[in-house]
């Protein structure tokens, strides 16, 4: 067992049955598959077992590089990029319905879910998107409107992804152990998306105004973004509202109104 960095966020996977119950939630025979954050390569070996069409691991640690490297020396399925998946193109090495499974560092594992939204085309290229969050964040993520957990990245994430399964991992699942329970979300992007955002950093820029004042009505941040002309065109809108009292669609509505001229 390679020793972890704490510097990378790394806590490796070491329990089979989850590692198994991550891999079995999509079929990935004859199915182009990419990983994020490999590590000690517990979740490759798995799917290479599953005989993927493809297989593309992206690792930022170079001695895990080094290893993967010696390790799968005869695989001529698996491609590995030594990268900082913050910096790396994806797209650019992704085919179409390509499956992403991640067991992501916690510290930069909600960037890395923004990173996905942000993708240029959409509809994207992955048809599942496999990933592995701190329990905390992945409820945040989850959260629905009128629950306590409801906020900017459960409104970000829900405007192109589906939540389509989740569970939880124990900290004995992995070495060392983090002092705090994990959740795996399986997302499916949205086809259909009704609302025509250009750019979902302005959807992140109305989010966090409007939700910078938590507990005070929304009337002088949403003053901010856009003018009373354009604000009365958003029906069912009380400026007496909170940010935690406006559904989802409202704030999708608000950022096309920011996008126009």
């Amino acid at each position: 067992m390679k020793y972890a960095k704490k510097s990378l966020g790394q806590n490796f996977l070491i329990d089979k049955n989850i590692i198994k119950k991550i891999i079995n939630q999509i079929n990935i025979k004859n199915k182009n598959v990419i990983e994020i954050g490999p590590g000690n390569g517990a979740l490759t070996n798995e799917i290479l077992n599953k005989k993927p069409l493809s297989l593309s691991v992206i690792e930022k640690d170079h001695n895990l590089v080094k290893n993967l490297k010696n390790k799968y020396i005869k695989s001529k399925l698996i491609k590995i990029y030594e990268a900082d998946i913050l910096k790396f193109d994806l797209e650019k090495i992704m085919h179409k319905n390509t499956i992403i499974f991640g067991n992501l560092p916690y510290n930069i594992s909600s960037q890395i879910l923004i990173k996905f939204l942000k993708f240029k085309k959409w509809p994207p290229k992955f048809n599942d998107l496999i990933l592995m969050f701190q329990k905390e964040l992945a409820d945040k993520i989850l959260g629905l409107f009128k629950t306590s957990n409801y906020g900017r990245i459960s409104i970000i994430s829900n405007y192109r992804l589906i939540n389509f399964n989740n569970f939880l991992v124990s900290p004995n699942c992995f070495f060392p152990k983090p002092k705090v329970i994990s959740k795996v979300i399986h997302f499916k992007p949205k086809k259909n998306i009704t609302f025509k955002i250009k750019n979902v950093s302005n959807l992140e820029k109305v989010t966090n105004i409007l939700f910078s004042n938590k507990r005070k009505i929304i009337k002088k941040n949403l003053q901010k973004i856009i003018n009373g002309e354009k604000i009365s065109q958003l029906n069912n809108l009380k400026l007496t509202h909170r940010p935690s009292e406006i559904k989802p669609e409202i704030f999708y509505k608000i950022t096309e109104l920011y996008e126009q001229d």
